[in-house]
């Protein structure tokens, strides 16, 4: 959909906050809003801007293959002057709709920063009840290095975590599939049903 940008190209909001007086600029995205089971999971990041310090190759983390993504994440972690990672469980999902529960895992991740952001950059339209202040950027997580990292630490999380349910619901293939609807995934909920991290109202059909 985009042309691959420079890192540059891709600082455009977070040198625009930093031409405003904007220092600790936070990205943040979430993971997992579509599928059948499993949480969603949103991350926020502040990384430093400097040259020297920025990494090559943060981009949308559908883009990246699972190798790449999980190298940067390591490499985001390691850099950023804060990160946080922040679940939402099916059951919250259930009770207030994906779009709150979305919501509320944003800001749960931006809560859990040990830095407060004097930014906070945005993947979408997703406006949060924060204090601070906040810009949308819709494809974000292509278009803006501090989001593109954020959807990268989101995504190798929630990935690993499915990873781990696969374990303990071995029927549904969660490895594979991360929760969403594949063929598979709908034939193995017809044959076995639901279980403890499938979302009711995603599954009402079935």
């Amino acid at each position: 959909m985009f042309e691959k940008k420079s890192i540059e190209e891709k600082l455009f909001y977070e040198r625009a906050a930093e031409r405003a007086g904007c220092r600790f600029i936070a990205g943040v995205d979430e993971v997992g809003r579509g599928p059948l089971a499993g949480p969603v999971v949103a991350a926020a990041v502040i990384l430093p801007l400097e040259e020297g310090t920025l990494i090559e190759g943060i981009d949308d983390s559908k883009k990246l293959s699972a190798a790449r993504r999980e190298r940067l994440a390591e490499l985001i972690k390691e850099r950023a002057v804060a990160y946080s990672i922040a679940r939402v469980e099916a059951d919250v999902i259930d009770g207030i709709n994906i779009l709150q529960a979305t919501r509320l895992c944003m800001k749960n991740a931006l809560a859990g920063l040990s830095v407060n952001a004097d930014m906070v950059l945005t993947d979408g339209n997703m406006t949060l009840d924060i204090a601070a202040p906040q810009k949308s950027v819709v494809h974000g997580d292509a278009l803006s290095y501090s989001i593109g990292a954020a959807s990268i630490l989101a995504k190798v999380y929630r990935d690993a975590l499915m990873d781990e349910y696969a374990k303990e619901f071995p029927q549904y293939a969660f490895e594979k599939n991360k929760g969403y609807g594949t063929a598979a995934h709908i034939a193995a909920i017809r044959e076995y049903g639901l279980c403890a991290i499938h979302r009711r109202s995603f599954t009402k059909k079935f």
